[in-house]
Parts: structure tokens; C-alpha cells; sequence
């Protein structure tokens, strides 16, 4: 592995200190143009970097790196969120650190301690743990923490999340509204607050509309597109399968279509998905919609807000979601 040479290496080869060195590089004032200029050419042979993290907290400032660990990168939606999180921090001068917790507790207590080494001024994440009271002391400290699509549990921290509960009302009564009573629901894992938000209003929203056996095709576990058709496979080969399936997030619409492409009569059934997906539209498919690039982007304008009041009130944001009607979620029952 070939090692960067150190500032001490500049200075010697540029044959000034340690500290005109230091100065120049940082693009402070007060050195000579010739100084200035034996310096920089000889960091440019060199290949000389800048640690820019360690120059900003040297001189008493704040890094300028903010932390995001995410659910899983490969899910469309938390893309959509990375992106509108780092749109937002360029526009303050801010670049954004990106991990994956693959929705695993542990491994987001490890990513973010790997990020509080890496001295990151903000951490914005999507919790996966059920305990985040840890935080405590580093935000005691000093630290930025923001909540994106979930709470943390266990810290009172700035937070932004859509309207799971709505969205879902929304979305049965969408469906009962044309005829149907046998609607299943899959689900992801059951741990996740954001499963727990959608199951919860699903069953209280057949409840209240006179369906008394709806946990009967209800299914949870669906945390890939291989578990999602596998379970609504088993869903239709039961008797009196349902006639049409909420599906409660991206990857559970794709396993429930890929389902319904082999069940017989699939094209019957009624499909609603949670979260908006790419050719959802070509495809003609029903969905619960919002704006995941618009939550990266609150969250991040919270993040930065934090930074610059840590006394301002926590602030809960709650963006709505609507029904897009494209065809599938409109099939009555068969």
C-alpha cells in the first residue's frame, strides 16, 4: 500500500517549517509569494493531500462530514433519500458518508461507531435498532443526530417520516371502496417501525370496515423480492385466496407481481404497493406515493439547522403520502 507523504515531507522538500507549510496549504495570509509558491509546487510533486478533516478541527472548527447510514442502498427508496440528503449538504459546503445497515441492529452500532471515529459533524440514519440511547452521551458532546423514515428509539432527536398510517387507510379503503373483502397484506420484517405503522393501520382499517378475519391473510418477513413471492405463492394456494394484495413496501410489489405473473387468474388480482418504484407507471401499478428525495432533503436541512442552534426545539416532520390510481389497484374482485 503506498503511503501519502506528510505535511513534515512538503516542508523539507519545499525547505521552509513545519508550520509555513502547514499555512499555506490551509490558505492562510501573511507568507511570501515565493514561500507560497515553493510550497504548493513542491505538495504537487509529492501528491501531497490535505486532511481536511483534521485541519478543520485543529483550528476549533467542525468537520464538514455528515454520516448517513441507510437502510439498504440497493432499495431504490434509500437512494432516493441519499440523494436528496446530499443535495441538500452541498449546498452548505457539506459532503455526506454513506453506509448500509441492511437493516441489521448490530452492524448499525458498528457503522456508527466507525463514523463517530471518522469525526463526522452530523449523523443522519435510518434506525434499525429498537434502542438508540447510546447516542445519548455523543449528543451530549456535541453531536447531530437526525432520524430519517423511522424514530429512534430511545433519543429525542429532530425526525422526518411520511404519513405510514395515512397512507395505508388510504390504501385499503382504495381497495374496499371497489369491492373487496379478502385482501392480504405482506409485509416486511416486524421489527421495523415502519412495518409496525403500516400492519397496525391495515388491521384497524378492515376492523372498522366489518372484515373480521383479515390477520388471515396477513404475512410479515417479506425483507427481499424472493420472500415476498414466496409468500403470496402460499397466500393464493390456500383456499379462498385473496382477490387482491397490499404489498407494503418497493420489494414486496415486485415479489408479489413476480407471484401473480404464475398464479392462475393473477391478472385479476387487485395490487396496491407502498412506495413508488421505477416502471411502476409503464407497468400500470397502483401505489402509495411521496417524495423520498424531498425526506432526504428536510433531513438534511435539519441536520445542518441542529448544527447551527443545538438549543432550537426538536422538530418532528411528517410529509404526506397519496394514492396514484395507474390500474392495478382498480381491478374489482373475481
Amino acid at each position: 500500500m503506498i503511503r501519502r507523504p506528510t505535511l513534515a515531507v512538503v516542508a523539507e522538500a519545499a525547505g521552509v517549517s513545519l508550520k509555513t507549510a502547514s499555512r499555506v496549504l490551509n490558505g492562510e495570509p501573511n507568507v511570501a509569494a515565493a514561500t507560497r509558491e515553493r510550497v504548493q509546487d513542491a505538495a504537487t510533486s509529492l501528491g501531497f493531500r490535505r486532511n481536511a478533516v483534521a485541519a478543520d478541527l485543529a483550528r476549533g472548527g467542525f468537520s464538514r462530514l455528515v454520516g448517513f447510514i441507510t437502510g439498504d442502498l440497493a432499495n431504490q427508496f434509500y437512494s432516493a433519500l441519499a440523494s436528496g440528503i446530499e443535495r441538500e449538504l452541498r449546498e452548505h459546503g457539506l459532503q455526506l458518508l454513506t453506509a448500509s445497515s441492511d437493516e441489521d441492529p448490530a452492524r448499525e452500532g458498528s457503522l456508527t461507531g466507525e463514523l463517530l471515529e471518522r469525526r463526522v459533524g452530523a449523523l443522519i440514519v435510518t434506525p434499525a435498532g429498537a434502542d438508540h440511547s447510546a447516542l445519548q452521551a455523543e449528543i451530549a458532546a456535541g453531536l447531530t443526530v437526525v432520524a430519517v423514515d423511522r424514530p429512534a428509539a430511545g433519543m429525542d432527536v429532530d425526525t422526518v417520516v411520511i404519513d405510514n398510517r395515512g397512507g395505508t387507510r388510504a390504501a385499503v379503503d382504495h381497495l374496499l371502496a371497489r369491492g373487496h373483502r379478502r385482501i392480504a397484506f405482506v409485509g416486511d420484517e416486524p421489527h421495523l417501525w415502519t412495518y409496525q405503522e403500516r400492519s397496525t393501520e391495515f388491521l384497524a382499517t378492515m376492523r372498522d370496515a366489518g372484515v373480521p378475519d383479515a390477520e388471515r391473510l396477513h404475512r410479515s418477513g417479506a425483507h427481499s423480492v424472493a420472500a415476498a413471492r414466496d409468500l403470496v405463492v402460499e397466500l393464493f394456494a390456500a383456499p379462498d385466496p385473496p382477490t387482491a394484495v397490499l404489498a407494503a413496501n418497493n420489494r414486496v410489489t415486485v415479489g408479489t407481481l413476480q407471484a401473480l405473473r404464475d398464479a392462475p387468474g393473477g391478472d385479476d388480482v387487485a395490487v396496491v404497493g407502498f412506495d413508488d418504484f421505477e416502471l411502476a407507471d409503464l407497468l400500470g401499478i397502483t401505489v402509495v406515493a411521496y417524495d423520498a428525495v424531498e425526506m432526504g432533503r428536510r433531513a438534511a436541512e435539519l441536520a445542518v439547522a441542529r448544527s447551527a442552534d443545538p438549543a432550537r426545539p426538536v422538530e418532528l416532520v411528517v410529509l404526506p403520502t397519496r394514492v396514484v390510481a395507474r390500474g392495478s389497484g382498480e381491478r374489482p374482485p373475481r
